[in-house]
């Protein structure tokens, strides 16, 4: 196994432990690879749920240009809701697990064909 396989295994197990959800692998698979060379960098793999301009990153890159939605509250309301699932107490929020979340959260899979 390389080392994405290690990282996807371990996203899965982030889903199944932290966030009490079982990871449909192909969809977690496809959102890591989407994540690029991101996460290998420590600082980069990660989401600091609670720096505002790491929201807007997340909210900018990821929910509207990447997912194709319209900037609202309703994309602020979800990354919190995500934060909240993952445990804001919980220091390594992997970027690939929140884009995994909020790609559920919007019924969003088909961009991942």
């Amino acid at each position: 196994m390389g080392k994405r396989d290690d990282l996807i295994a371990q996203y899965a197990d982030d889903l199944r432990n932290k966030c009490g959800m079982q990871p449909d692998m192909d969809l977690l698979t496809k959102v890591t690879i989407g994540c690029g060379p991101a996460i290998y960098n420590a600082d980069a793999s990660t989401v600091a749920g609670s720096q505002p301009d790491e929201i807007e990153t997340v909210k900018n890159n990821f929910l509207i240009k990447k997912l194709g939605l319209a900037d609202g509250p309703q994309l602020d309301d979800a990354i919190a809701q995500v934060i909240e699932v993952y445990g804001k107490s919980e220091r390594n929020k992997y970027r690939a697990v929140v884009y995994y979340m909020l790609t559920k959260h919007f019924g969003k899979e088909a961009v991942y064909g």
